[in-house]
């Protein structure tokens, strides 16, 4: 019998262990999966007995399931060369992980869901560059151009919703924080462990925002996959957990309580990066909102001198395309750190799409001002605009993070 302490004090009672140990852990968290179990096993081993070319073992953890799915567990460690089944007394699968990827020996430490969802040729690229050295962490992602996924509207909505918020709120930069296939190195796994606090499904999303707040290396490898009808994850539960484990990291990110491991292959980067373009979302928002409140005077002030000479839409397109210009170029530099003239270009053009959006929202606004009241006064027209700015600018800063501009800080060791 193993103990392993965390936050919540679990005891693991592996069957038994592979030895010597292997160059790579495949834990396959379960919780009453009786009639998956056997056969997702026993497919797994075979295609790593067929397909690596280094040592592996299958680690089961069981997380207190209530019906067969621990004898089974028991039964495949004593049939299957190289695995192992470990019971844990508490339910979470970020519990199970972090039990067991702290007890274990291997080099490299993965996990994937028991439905293997995932097509295992991509467990290979998965580890690959972590046995190497070249990177620290490893994740599949199902929204890569090159991934073929299979998997209903809705799930694939929340989903991408889910990792937008993600790249909004955390300034995450990895495209899939919630599929279940993922490999980590175990000496990082051994640093960043110990600050995660979660321990049912936002682990994974913890650990990766830590991992990259750290610096170090995330490689992304496009998945086929095909979606379990028979998935246990409850989608509002989990939904409403998520949004707390954002607000809770976030909270801590921004006050600085995390003690983040050095990258040292990051620290020049990191240390250039805190020179150019401030850290963190408040700092942005508030040199975002700064700028944005300049360019909302300026964009009146044109308005009401255009609309002089000619129609309220055309004086709110054209007030709306010279301040957008000017906008872009502001927040390009001081708001996300971007310096010099590479990507200035393009920069502008995606500029111009936000502008767009922007002119839709606006012009949509005053279309259903004048179709309601074809006789509003410019004062009206002012008050319906300033309302439609004010949902425009959250767009275009949703839209200059995640898409013009995000990997903002980084880019700010370019030179002037």
């Amino acid at each position: 019998m193993a103990t392993v302490t965390s936050p919540h004090t679990i005891v693991l009672r592996p069957v038994r262990t592979a030895s010597p140990a292997p160059q790579l852990d495949v834990v396959v968290p379960v919780y009453n999966e009786e009639a998956d179990l056997a056969p997702s096993v026993m497919r797994l081993h075979a295609y790593l007995t067929e397909n690596l070319p280094f040592t592996f073992r299958v680690t089961i953890a069981d997380n207190a399931s209530v019906d067969r799915t621990w004898s089974i567990a028991q039964w495949l460690a004593e049939v299957l060369p190289g695995v192992r089944a470990v019971h844990l007394d508490e339910k979470g699968r970020g519990r199970a992980l972090r039990a067991v990827w702290q007890a274990s020996d291997a080099g490299v430490l993965a996990y994937m869901d028991v439905d293997l969802s995932t097509d295992l040729a991509a467990l290979l690229p998965l580890v690959a560059p972590l046995l190497s050295g070249h990177s620290d962490l490893a994740i599949g992602t199902r929204l890569a151009h090159a991934s073929l996924v299979t998997r209903g509207t809705r799930r694939e909505l929340i989903s991408r919703c889910y990792n937008l918020l993600l790249r909004v709120s955390l300034r995450a930069r990895f495209s899939d924080a919630q599929c279940g296939f993922k490999a980590i190195r175990a000496d990082r796994a051994h640093e960043l462990l110990p600050l995660v606090e979660d321990t049912g499904w936002f682990f994974d999303t913890e650990l990766l925002v830590l991992a990259e707040r750290a610096g170090l290396r995330i490689h992304e490898v496009p998945v086929d996959w095909l979606d379990d009808p028979d998935s246990r994850v409850e989608i509002v539960p989990t939904a409403l957990a998520d949004l707390k484990g954002i607000a809770r990291l976030s909270r801590a990110l921004a006050r600085g309580t995390l003690a983040l491991p050095a990258a040292p292959h990051r620290g020049a980067t990191r240390a250039a990066a805190a020179a150019g373009a401030p850290a963190g979302l408040p700092r942005q928002l508030l040199r975002f909102g700064l700028i944005g409140v300049a360019s909302t005077l300026a964009y009146l002030v044109l308005y009401l001198l255009a609309r002089e000479a000619m129609s309220a839409q055309w004086a709110n397109g054209l007030a709306l395309l010279a301040t957008a210009v000017a906008n872009t170029a502001a927040n390009r530099r001081l708001t996300f750190g971007v310096r010099g003239a590479a990507g200035r270009l393009r920069h502008q053009g995606q500029g111009l799409v936000v502008f767009a959006l922007g002119l839709a929202v606006t012009s949509g606004s005053l279309l259903a001002l004048h179709s309601g009241d074809p006789t509003a006064s410019r004062g009206l027209e002012l008050a319906v605009l300033v309302s439609a700015n004010v949902t425009a600018t959250l767009l275009r800063f949703c839209l200059f993070r995640t898409w013009l501009f995000p990997h903002g800080a980084d880019r700010s060791t370019r030179r002037t």
